[in-house]
C-alpha cells in the first residue's frame, strides 16, 4: 500500500506545473530569427486570367533582413507544368532576390500551383502559391 501511494505522489509530481517553467522559454525567438531572416513581398499571387497555350511567369521577390548572407539551395515546383528559376548567387543582408516560377498554360481551366523554397537559414521549405484561370 505505502508503494502505491509513493508511486501515486510520484505520478503528481510528474505531471504537476511546477515542471512548466523548468526549460527557457527561447525557442519563440529562435523561430521569429528564421522567420524574419527572409520578408516575402508576397507569397501567393493571383495571376487571374491567362490566355491558354502562352506560359506565365509569375515572380516571387524578397529582402534578406538577416545579417548574414542567404542562399537559395533549392526551389521546387509542385508539378512537370511549372519551371522555376531563382537568384543563384548569395543574397547579402538588406538585398532583393528572386524566385520565378513559369506556368504552362496548355489546359483550360482554374489552376493553384505551388513551389517550395528551401534556403540556407531554414532547411524547412517555404511554400509560395499562385494562381488563377486559364482561358481559351
Amino acid at each position: 500500500m505505502k508503494k502505491l501511494q509513493i508511486s501515486a505522489l510520484l505520478a503528481v509530481l510528474a505531471f504537476s506545473p511546477f515542471y512548466a517553467n523548468v526549460f527557457p522559454g527561447e525557442t519563440a525567438s529562435i523561430v521569429r530569427t528564421i522567420a524574419d531572416a527572409i520578408k516575402w513581398k508576397s507569397e501567393s499571387i493571383d495571376v487571374g486570367n491567362i490566355p491558354q497555350g502562352k506560359p506565365k511567369t509569375i515572380r516571387f521577390e524578397f529582402t534578406n533582413t538577416s545579417s548574414k548572407p542567404i542562399v537559395i539551395e533549392n526551389v521546387a515546383p509542385s508539378c512537370g507544368c511549372t519551371t522555376a528559376d531563382y537568384t543563384k548567387t548569395p543574397i547579402l543582408p538588406g538585398k532583393k532576390g528572386f524566385v520565378e516560377a513559369s506556368y504552362n498554360a496548355a489546359a483550360a481551366g482554374a489552376f493553384m500551383k505551388t513551389v517550395n523554397v528551401t534556403t540556407s537559414e531554414s532547411k524547412t521549405p517555404k511554400t509560395l502559391s499562385f494562381k488563377g484561370v486559364v482561358v481559351a
